[in-house]
């Protein structure tokens, strides 16, 4: 979880009433964290927004929708190359179940740069995470890649 995840979670929060914030567990992607400290990073990281509930799912993102009664899907967007494929995803979602929209919103121009990959490469090479992750995910991801890097 980034700055620019945090970032578009709280500005969805604030247009509407309610918001799920759900992990997709894709099996073809080696997550730095498991599942369960990915929901507490993000439960203590929304834990002041009231509106926001956090889960997770596997499988197909309308299929999860329609389980949670949910009409929109929100997606951030930082660049055109982020677009492309989320464009696609939208176009197959709307095509899939046709009673969900997909909104984009773009990150602040602030957080453009990050990536959860760029951030773990930086880090790993000794920079500091300040600034770009949320506090509660900071001291895990240096105690992680330390012990990654041995040191």
């Amino acid at each position: 979880m980034t700055n620019g995840h945090l970032d578009i979670i709280e500005r969805a929060a604030s247009l509407f009433g309610e918001l799920v914030v759900a992990i997709a567990v894709n099996p073809e992607k080696k997550a730095l964290f498991e599942v369960p400290e990915r929901l507490e990073f993000l439960r203590k990281a929304c834990g002041h927004l009231d509106n926001v509930q956090v889960d997770y799912f596997s499988g197909l993102t309308v299929d999860y929708a329609k389980v949670q009664n949910a009409r929109i899907i929100i997606k951030g967007l930082r660049a055109i190359s982020d677009f492309e494929l989320e464009f696609q995803q939208a176009l197959m979602n709307k095509r899939l179940n046709n009673e969900i929209e997909t909104l984009f919103i773009m990150t602040s121009p602030e957080h453009l740069f990050l990536s959860s990959s760029l951030i773990k490469d930086v880090v790993g090479w000794g920079a500091s995470p300040d600034g770009l992750v949320p506090k509660v995910v900071e001291e895990q991801l240096l105690k992680k890649l330390r012990n990654r890097a041995g040191g």
